[in-house]
C-alpha cells in the first residue's frame, strides 16, 4: 500500500456516494496550537453535496465547508503529514490507515459499522432545549452566542455541553417537588455556565420558582458571576464562596432541605466532600460529573490486578474508573438509584462521566442487604480500606 491509498480509497466512496465520515487523528507533530483531531462528514448546502471538516484544536473547533475536490486535496496534504491514522467509514465498508515515522503504511478492512444516512439526515439540526437562532441572554452574556442567536465557531463545543446537561436535568425534574420553590446548590460553580444554564432551564423553559447557590473558591470568579445574574436579573440565583464541607443548607429555609446537589468537575476528593453533603441533606437528585479522581491511584496496591494497574497510564484510568464505581455503589447503599452516564461525546472532553443518584422513597431492606454486599465486595477486590467518600460520611 502507498500513502495514496487514503485519498483512492476516499475517491471511490465519493465517486459512488457511500463516503460517511473521516477521522484523522495521532497528530505526528504534538505542537501547542497544532490541530488534534479532524472529523469530516457530509452535509447538503442549497441542493449540493459538501463535505463539514471540522478541526479540534485545544478546547476550540474550526469549521469549513469543501468542496470534494477541495476535500480530496486536503486530506491527501494532511494524512501522513500532519496525522498518523486516518479511519474512512463508507456504506461498504470502514478502513482503518496507519502511518508511523520510518514505518510501512498499515491498512486494515472490516465490515461497515454505520448505519446508512442520507445528506439530508446529515444535515439536519439537532433540536436543542436552547435552540440554535434564538438570542439566548446568559449565553450572549458569557460570549457563546451573538446578539442574533448564532453559536460562536469557537464555541459550539461548550453550547452542545450546555444542552445535553440541560437533558439530564429536565429528565429528573420528575424526581423533585412539582410545586413550590426548587432548592439547588452547584458546588465549585466555576464560571457557572452550567449553573446559568440550569437556571435558564428552571426559570424561563419550565416556569418554576428557584433558590440556587453557586459556591466556589475563587473570590473573583464569583464576583464575576454575581455581575452577570445582576445584569440579567436572574431572580433566585446567588454566589458565595465558600468550603463544601461547611456550607450550609438552612439558607433556603429553616429546614435545610436541598432537592438538587450539582457537582460539575469539582478536582479529586471535593467530588466526594460535595456527594457527603448531598447524602446528608437527603437531595431528591444529584448530578456529578467528577474530575482527576487521585486518591484511589495513590492508595492502591502493586498487587490489585497487576496486569492492568502495572501499566502507569491504565494504572491511571483503572483507579479513576474504580473510584466512580465505588462512589455509584456507595450512592446505592445510601438509599439512591445510581446511574453511570455518559455526559457528552468524548471528542470534547476526556472527563464525560456523570454519576446520577435520585432518592429511593420506598424503603427496600432486602436490596439494601444485596447493595451493601456488593459495594463491600467491590472494596475487597480492590483490597480497599476506607476511603474519602466514607469518611466524610461518618
Amino acid at each position: 500500500m502507498t500513502m495514496d491509498s487514503l485519498v483512492s480509497l476516499l475517491a471511490q466512496s465519493l465517486n459512488a456516494n457511500t463516503f460517511q465520515r473521516l477521522i484523522l487523528s495521532q497528530p505526528l507533530q504534538a505542537t501547542p496550537g497544532s490541530v488534534q483531531k479532524v472529523t469530516v462528514r457530509p452535509i447538503e448546502i442549497s441542493g449540493v453535496a459538501t463535505y463539514h471538516w471540522s478541526a479540534r484544536i485545544g478546547t476550540q473547533e474550526k469549521h469549513e465547508n469543501l468542496t470534494a475536490e477541495q476535500f480530496r486535496l486536503r486530506a491527501k496534504a494532511t494524512f501522513g503529514q500532519a496525522f498518523g491514522d486516518a479511519h474512512l467509514f463508507t456504506q461498504e465498508a470502514d478502513f482503518t490507515l496507519r502511518k508511523r515515522p520510518r514505518g510501512p503504511l498499515k491498512v486494515k478492512r472490516a465490515p461497515s459499522s454505520l448505519a446508512p444516512q442520507s445528506l439530508a439526515d446529515h444535515n439536519r439540526e439537532k433540536q436543542y432545549l436552547i435552540p440554535v437562532g434564538k438570542p439566548c441572554p446568559f449565553l450572549i452574556e458569557v460570549g457563546i452566542m451573538m446578539s442574533d442567536g448564532k453559536v460562536r465557531p469557537a464555541m459550539y463545543h461548550k453550547f452542545r455541553q450546555i444542552n445535553r446537561y440541560l437533558e439530564f436535568v429536565d429528565d429528573i425534574l420528575q424526581y423533585l417537588p412539582a410545586e413550590g420553590t426548587l432548592n439547588v446548590v452547584d458546588f465549585g460553580c466555576g464560571k457557572s455556565y452550567l449553573t446559568f444554564a440550569l437556571h435558564h432551564l428552571l426559570t424561563k423553559i419550565r416556569n418554576r420558582t428557584v433558590s440556587i447557590v453557586g459556591l466556589d473558591l475563587k473570590e473573583d470568579v464569583i464576583d464575576d458571576c454575581t455581575q452577570i445574574a445582576k445584569r440579567l436579573s436572574c431572580q433566585g440565583l446567588r454566589f458565595e464562596v465558600g468550603r463544601i464541607e461547611s456550607f450550609q443548607p438552612d439558607v433556603f429555609d429553616p429546614s435545610g432541605t436541598v432537592h438538587l446537589t450539582v457537582s460539575l468537575h469539582a478536582c479529586d476528593t471535593a467530588t466526594d466532600d460535595a456527594l457527603a453533603a448531598a447524602i446528608r441533606w437527603q437531595s431528591d437528585a444529584i448530578l456529578a460529573v467528577p474530575c482527576c479522581q487521585h486518591e484511589l491511584n495513590e492508595s492502591l496496591r502493586r498487587d490489585v490486578m497487576p496486569g492492568i494497574t502495572g501499566f502507569g497510564i491504565l494504572r491511571d484510568r483503572f483507579a479513576s474508573m474504580a473510584t466512580d464505581a465505588l462512589r455509584a455503589k456507595l450512592l446505592e447503599v445510601k438509599g439512591y438509584k445510581t446511574q453511570i452516564l455518559e455526559f457528552i461525546d468524548l471528542e470534547h472532553t476526556p472527563k464525560n462521566i456523570l454519576l446520577r443518584g435520585i432518592r429511593r422513597k420506598v424503603a427496600d431492606p432486602d436490596g439494601d442487604s444485596y447493595r451493601i454486599a456488593a459495594f463491600e465486595k467491590l472494596k475487597a477486590d480492590l483490597q480497599l480500606g476506607t476511603w474519602r467518600l466514607e469518611q466524610a460520611l461518618t
